[in-house]
């Protein structure tokens, strides 16, 4: 509802506010009425009006913040997420370790935020679990860890030195009353004393390390595992939905267009692709390709075409006789030109509608190579990867460790599905409401 009222009666005593709001008031009414005519708009309107939509796209959102920031964000920044603790494998959600930080001994190399972002970081030190602790001369002891601790524990002896610098292979090490004198791996000596190096080690070398959705099989941390994993999907999601749609358009496009004996061989190719099962054509495909990451983008993609093809194609064929397009022919325009900027730009919300559903399809096919061990190999995390290392907890004490990313497939499918629905709710014209009257 819009009050009429007449704009003079508010700034009488201004002719230039009486002039300025006039037209502002006005060019606000074209554009307001301009926008709730435009289709794209009102398609827009439509499908941001639904919460479950909403849901669907935060969930997205979410997982590509993820899938982005990546190391940044992941508890475990070492490469792949692959940090491995065998004394803490499969601990329970919640589980903290108290860990020593020893220094390994390489050359620290300094690198950009952005390369951690994208391939993570190798730490400077290994972390060793332990239950207790104790200082022994220029040793530290500690006391193995344990999740049932036992009154005589095994114990594991490391030089204090070592723990807190990178010494040089086969340097002197010199203990004297209260001090010890080594070499670092850069060539200079040092003499400390041991009280010394043990008020360091105190300070700034026992960490508490925490897994909030516990630890698997190999003591790794199963949500870093999972955040990393989400790149996989996503990044198989995406390059197959834009392999299927350059092949799927084109060959689509050449059918729909052109007819004649192009059309039957289209026709002939997609029927023949489709009779062949998803999941064998891609095995195939990943076979003759070869087991990686890569791969496993193209074998997908090039099976979900088809759908794509045969929707395009059906669409121009409902368009090609419309009286623009023979307009545009008229005017001498190239096949080319009335195919990429006449047709095509009339057809797309059925594609993209089918690429919403596509993109859940290559999630699931994804998961699914890669739990039979034909997609992305370790250390390399994958959510298909994950159900295939620890479906054998199911029947035990820990099936989360299965079931984790199994949610995390199940949700971020369902939330394609859901877009999917929306946006072919959305872009239904005869669904779409018409501007009211202002």
């Amino acid at each position: 509802m819009f009050c009429h009222y007449n704009e003079a009666e508010i700034f009488e005593n201004d002719p230039a506010l009486i002039f300025f709001s006039t037209f502002a008031i006005r060019m606000f009414r074209k554009k307001l009425y301009t926008s709730s005519s435009s289709p794209n708009v009102a398609a827009l309107r439509r499908l941001l009006r639904s919460k479950l939509t909403l849901a669907a796209i935060f969930v997205i959102a979410l997982a590509m913040m993820v899938a982005i920031l990546g190391y940044l964000i992941s508890p475990d920044n070492s490469p792949f997420a692959n940090e491995q603790y065998i004394e803490i494998s499969a601990q329970k959600p919640g589980f903290k370790a108290y860990m020593l930080k020893y220094r390994k001994n390489e050359t620290v190399h300094a690198q950009s935020v952005m390369k951690t972002m994208i391939y993570g970081k190798r730490s400077n030190y290994k972390l060793i679990p332990f239950n207790a602790y104790r200082f022994d001369n220029d040793q530290i002891v500690l006391a193995e860890f344990d999740p049932f601790p036992s009154e005589n524990p095994r114990e594991h002896r490391y030089r204090l030195a070592d723990v807190v610098f990178a010494l040089a292979p086969n340097a002197p090490y010199v203990i004297g009353p209260d001090s010890a004198r080594f070499t670092t791996l850069e060539g200079t000596s040092f003499t400390y004393a041991i009280a010394h190096l043990q008020q360091v080690v105190s300070k700034t070398h026992f960490i508490t390390k925490r897994f909030p959705l516990g630890s698997d099989r190999y003591g790794r941390d199963v949500l870093s595992q999972l955040m990393i994993g989400t790149r996989v999907s996503l990044s198989v999601g995406l390059i197959a939905v834009l392999i299927s749609l350059l092949a799927g358009i084109f060959i689509g496009a050449l059918g729909g267009y052109f007819r004649g004996w192009i059309d039957t061989f289209v026709m002939w190719l997609i029927n023949v692709v489709w009779s062949i099962p998803t999941l064998l054509l891609v095995i195939a495909i990943t076979f003759a390709l070869g087991k990686g990451f890569w791969q496993v983008f193209v074998a997908v993609g090039l099976t979900m075409w088809v759908e794509v093809a045969r929707v395009v194609r059906g669409q121009i064929l409902s368009v090609r006789e419309k009286e623009y397009v023979e307009a545009a022919r008229a005017l001498g325009f190239g096949h080319a030109r009335i195919i990429i900027r006449h047709i095509l730009p009339n057809v797309m919300g059925p594609v993209i509608v089918i690429s919403a559903a596509n993109f859940a399809s290559a999630i699931l096919i994804e998961a699914g190579l890669s739990f039979l061990g034909l997609g992305v190999q370790p250390p390399m995390p994958s959510w298909g990867t994950m159900i295939k290392e620890n479906y054998a907890y199911i029947i035990l004490d820990k099936a989360y460790l299965a079931i984790l990313p199994g949610l995390a497939i199940m949700i971020m499918v369902l939330a394609f599905m859901i877009i999917g629905n929306g946006l072919r709710d959305a872009l239904d014209i005869k669904t779409i409401e018409k501007p009211g009257r202002l």
